[in-house]
Protein backbone atom coordinates (compact mmCIF):
# COMPACT_ATOMS: atom_id res chain seq x y z
CA UNK A 1 0.00 0.00 0.00
CA UNK A 2 1.49 3.66 -0.96
CA UNK A 3 2.31 5.79 1.87
CA UNK A 4 -0.75 8.86 1.15
CA UNK A 5 1.77 12.60 1.86
CA UNK A 6 -0.05 15.36 3.45
CA UNK A 7 -0.16 17.98 0.50
CA UNK A 8 -1.27 21.84 1.32
CA UNK A 9 -4.15 23.07 -0.87
CA UNK A 10 -3.54 25.45 -3.57
CA UNK A 11 -4.69 29.28 -2.19
CA UNK A 12 -6.08 31.65 -4.28
CA UNK A 13 -4.16 34.87 -4.57
CA UNK A 14 -5.66 37.12 -2.06
CA UNK A 15 -6.41 40.42 -3.95
CA UNK A 16 -4.13 43.57 -3.30
CA UNK A 17 -5.27 45.54 -0.38
CA UNK A 18 -4.07 48.40 -2.43
CA UNK A 19 -6.35 48.08 -5.09
CA UNK A 20 -8.98 49.31 -2.93
CA UNK A 21 -9.34 52.93 -4.01
CA UNK A 22 -10.06 54.51 -0.29
CA UNK A 23 -6.51 52.25 0.19
CA UNK A 24 -5.09 53.99 -2.77
CA UNK A 25 -6.52 57.50 -1.98
CA UNK A 26 -4.77 57.15 1.54
CA UNK A 27 -1.75 56.44 0.25
CA UNK A 28 -1.80 59.13 -2.31
CA UNK A 29 -2.53 60.99 0.98
CA UNK A 30 0.51 59.46 2.67
CA UNK A 31 2.59 60.66 -0.17
CA UNK A 32 1.72 64.20 -0.09
CA UNK A 33 -1.08 64.26 -2.16
CA UNK A 34 -3.23 66.77 -0.94
CA UNK A 35 -5.53 66.80 -4.06
CA UNK A 36 -6.69 63.19 -2.96
CA UNK A 37 -7.53 64.11 0.63
CA UNK A 38 -10.99 65.57 -0.83
CA UNK A 39 -11.68 62.46 -2.37
CA UNK A 40 -10.84 60.33 0.62
CA UNK A 41 -12.26 62.83 3.07
CA UNK A 42 -15.98 62.49 0.87
CA UNK A 43 -15.81 58.40 0.95
CA UNK A 44 -14.38 57.62 4.55
CA UNK A 45 -16.73 60.43 6.09
CA UNK A 46 -20.17 58.64 6.53
CA UNK A 47 -18.50 56.12 8.21
CA UNK A 48 -16.78 57.96 10.36
CA UNK A 49 -19.75 59.63 11.64
CA UNK A 50 -21.84 56.78 11.95
CA UNK A 51 -18.83 54.26 14.12
CA UNK A 52 -18.31 57.93 16.38
CA UNK A 53 -22.00 58.33 16.74
CA UNK A 54 -23.02 55.20 17.75
CA UNK A 55 -20.31 55.48 20.60
CA UNK A 56 -20.69 59.27 22.05
CA UNK A 57 -24.29 59.19 21.13
CA UNK A 58 -24.21 63.20 21.64
CA UNK A 59 -24.77 64.70 18.21
CA UNK A 60 -22.54 67.67 19.12
CA UNK A 61 -19.96 65.53 20.36
CA UNK A 62 -20.27 63.18 17.50
CA UNK A 63 -19.35 66.11 14.52
CA UNK A 64 -16.38 67.33 16.93
CA UNK A 65 -14.65 64.16 17.41
CA UNK A 66 -15.26 62.78 13.77
CA UNK A 67 -13.49 66.29 12.89
CA UNK A 68 -11.09 65.36 15.03
CA UNK A 69 -10.34 61.69 13.40
CA UNK A 70 -10.65 62.77 9.89
CA UNK A 71 -7.53 65.24 10.54
CA UNK A 72 -5.99 62.46 12.09
CA UNK A 73 -6.11 60.65 9.01
CA UNK A 74 -4.86 63.06 6.96
CA UNK A 75 -1.67 63.78 9.90
CA UNK A 76 -0.61 60.29 10.32
CA UNK A 77 -1.62 58.68 6.71
CA UNK A 78 1.90 57.63 6.73
CA UNK A 79 1.12 54.99 9.29
CA UNK A 80 -1.18 53.31 7.50
CA UNK A 81 0.07 49.75 6.07
CA UNK A 82 -1.74 48.29 3.83
CA UNK A 83 -0.25 44.97 4.12
CA UNK A 84 -2.05 44.79 7.61
CA UNK A 85 -5.42 45.79 6.61
CA UNK A 86 -8.30 47.80 4.58
CA UNK A 87 -7.92 51.62 4.80
CA UNK A 88 -11.62 51.37 6.11
CA UNK A 89 -10.38 49.09 8.93
CA UNK A 90 -7.50 51.38 9.92
CA UNK A 91 -9.82 54.57 9.84
CA UNK A 92 -12.11 52.84 11.90
CA UNK A 93 -9.73 51.91 14.60
CA UNK A 94 -8.53 55.13 14.81
CA UNK A 95 -12.44 56.08 14.68
CA UNK A 96 -13.09 53.95 17.19
CA UNK A 97 -10.26 54.66 19.79
CA UNK A 98 -11.21 58.66 19.51
CA UNK A 99 -14.90 58.12 20.12
CA UNK A 100 -13.81 55.97 23.30
CA UNK A 101 -11.46 58.01 24.58
CA UNK A 102 -14.09 60.80 24.72
CA UNK A 103 -16.86 58.71 26.26
CA UNK A 104 -14.07 58.07 28.66
CA UNK A 105 -13.22 61.45 29.46
CA UNK A 106 -17.06 62.64 29.84
CA UNK A 107 -17.49 60.27 32.58
CA UNK A 108 -14.69 60.88 34.07
CA UNK A 109 -15.24 64.72 34.21
CA UNK A 110 -18.69 63.90 34.91
CA UNK A 111 -17.36 61.87 38.20
CA UNK A 112 -15.27 64.91 39.08
CA UNK A 113 -17.77 67.46 38.89
CA UNK A 114 -20.33 64.88 40.95
CA UNK A 115 -17.51 64.66 43.72
CA UNK A 116 -16.81 68.11 43.82
CA UNK A 117 -20.54 69.06 44.21
CA UNK A 118 -20.97 66.37 46.86
CA UNK A 119 -17.67 68.17 49.05
CA UNK A 120 -19.25 71.42 48.54
CA UNK A 121 -22.84 70.69 49.88
CA UNK A 122 -22.73 70.91 53.93
CA UNK A 123 -23.89 67.68 55.04
CA UNK A 124 -27.33 68.11 56.58
CA UNK A 125 -28.11 67.66 60.34
CA UNK A 126 -29.43 64.39 60.15
CA UNK A 127 -26.08 62.64 59.22
CA UNK A 128 -24.40 63.95 62.00
CA UNK A 129 -27.08 63.35 64.46
CA UNK A 130 -27.50 59.21 62.84
CA UNK A 131 -23.57 58.74 62.93
CA UNK A 132 -24.08 59.78 66.74
CA UNK A 133 -26.32 57.46 67.17
CA UNK A 134 -24.50 54.89 66.02
CA UNK A 135 -21.47 55.50 67.58
CA UNK A 136 -23.75 55.77 70.70
CA UNK A 137 -25.48 52.19 69.89
CA UNK A 138 -21.65 50.78 69.47
CA UNK A 139 -20.65 52.24 72.86
CA UNK A 140 -23.97 50.20 74.38
CA UNK A 141 -23.07 47.00 72.80
CA UNK A 142 -18.76 47.11 74.28
CA UNK A 143 -20.66 48.22 76.96
CA UNK A 144 -22.88 44.79 77.26
CA UNK A 145 -20.44 42.69 75.43
CA UNK A 146 -17.85 43.41 78.22
CA UNK A 147 -20.64 41.84 80.86
CA UNK A 148 -20.34 38.96 79.23
CA UNK A 149 -18.57 35.91 81.09
CA UNK A 150 -14.88 35.51 78.90
CA UNK A 151 -16.13 32.38 77.75
CA UNK A 152 -18.83 33.72 76.24
CA UNK A 153 -17.32 37.17 75.23
CA UNK A 154 -14.60 34.79 73.09
CA UNK A 155 -16.65 32.50 71.53
CA UNK A 156 -19.39 35.69 70.43
CA UNK A 157 -16.24 37.91 69.17
CA UNK A 158 -14.85 34.85 67.03
CA UNK A 159 -18.82 33.73 65.60
CA UNK A 160 -19.87 37.61 65.18
CA UNK A 161 -16.84 39.68 64.77
CA UNK A 162 -14.44 37.32 62.98
CA UNK A 163 -16.50 35.33 60.86
CA UNK A 164 -16.13 31.95 62.05
CA UNK A 165 -18.51 29.30 61.59
CA UNK A 166 -19.58 27.68 65.12
CA UNK A 167 -17.49 24.35 64.37
CA UNK A 168 -14.60 26.73 63.81
CA UNK A 169 -14.71 28.54 66.99
CA UNK A 170 -15.45 25.18 68.53
CA UNK A 171 -11.80 23.98 66.89
CA UNK A 172 -10.09 27.48 67.54
CA UNK A 173 -11.19 27.53 71.43
CA UNK A 174 -11.06 23.41 71.92
CA UNK A 175 -14.48 22.80 73.14
CA UNK A 176 -17.21 20.55 72.06
CA UNK A 177 -19.85 22.07 69.40
CA UNK A 178 -22.65 21.98 71.54
CA UNK A 179 -20.62 23.82 74.26
CA UNK A 180 -19.90 26.53 71.95
CA UNK A 181 -23.63 26.96 70.63
CA UNK A 182 -24.85 27.21 74.27
CA UNK A 183 -22.37 30.02 75.31
CA UNK A 184 -23.42 31.74 72.04
CA UNK A 185 -27.25 31.25 73.08
CA UNK A 186 -26.88 32.32 76.43
CA UNK A 187 -24.45 35.33 75.31
CA UNK A 188 -26.99 36.71 72.65
CA UNK A 189 -29.91 36.41 75.41
CA UNK A 190 -27.33 38.29 77.88
CA UNK A 191 -26.89 40.93 75.13
CA UNK A 192 -30.37 41.15 74.08
CA UNK A 193 -31.61 41.96 77.87
CA UNK A 194 -28.82 44.33 78.03
CA UNK A 195 -29.44 46.40 75.29
CA UNK A 196 -33.08 46.48 75.93
CA UNK A 197 -32.93 47.81 79.21
CA UNK A 198 -30.30 50.66 78.03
Amino acid sequence: MAERRWRPRAVPDQPDRATDPVSEMLLRVARGDDGAFEPLYDAIAPTVWGLVRSVVRDHAQSEEVTQEVLVEVWRVAARFDPAKGSAMAWVSTLAHRRAVDRVRSAVASARREQTATDRSVPRPYDDVAEQAGSRLEAQRLRRCVGNLTQLQRESVLLAFYRGYTYPEVATLLETPLGTVKTRIRDAMIRLRDCLGAS
